[in-house]
């Protein structure tokens, strides 16, 4: 991460000895564009932590590792669907998923969904990209989990 802000750090420098008034003027729209969006995403960001709260890992395990494999990964599908977190977060619950005993079609399940699926999202999706490309967006990224779950249960011997 830090790499990304020194790169960042370097292109605005050279921005700013190419263009000053241009680097300038793109910075404030940025930072306006921010501003306008830093409230629903705070939302967002405030209502997926009250869900990973109200849901721990032991009840995600639970229902993903000890059900079978069809209904894990059914489970999977729909509780990674309900919020969308970036992989820094996504992988690691995986790995703890993973040493519960959760199968492989479930984790990929999960996380593929929790990554790229968003109900809770949708609201914000929707106010800035539109009905449509929102609800486009995550059916198409449901589809996309569903076809990465059943590849990765096909490499390690999980297909139903």
């Amino acid at each position: 991460m830090i790499f990304l802000y020194i790169v960042t750090l370097i292109a605005c420098i050279f921005s700013v000895i190419a263009d000053r008034e241009k680097s300038i003027k793109a910075l404030k729209v940025a930072v306006k564009k921010f501003l306008n969006i830093l409230p629903g995403f705070l939302q967002m960001l405030i209502m997926v932590s009250v869900i990973l709260y109200l849901i721990p890992d032991q009840i995600i395990a639970k229902y993903l590792g000890e059900s079978s494999k069809l209904s894990g990964t059914i489970f999977g599908l729909i509780f990674g669907s309900i919020t969308l977190m970036p992989g820094f977060i996504a992988f690691p619950l995986g790995g703890i998923l993973l040493t519960k005993g959760v199968g492989y079609m479930s984790i990929a399940a999960f996380t593929t969904t929790l990554m790229n699926v968003g109900i809770l999202t949708y609201p914000v999706e929707k106010e800035y990209f539109g009905v449509m490309p929102a609800i486009l967006r995550n059916i198409i990224s449901f589809l996309i989990a569903v076809i990465v779950t059943i590849v990765i249960g096909i490499f390690y011997g999980e297909v139903f």
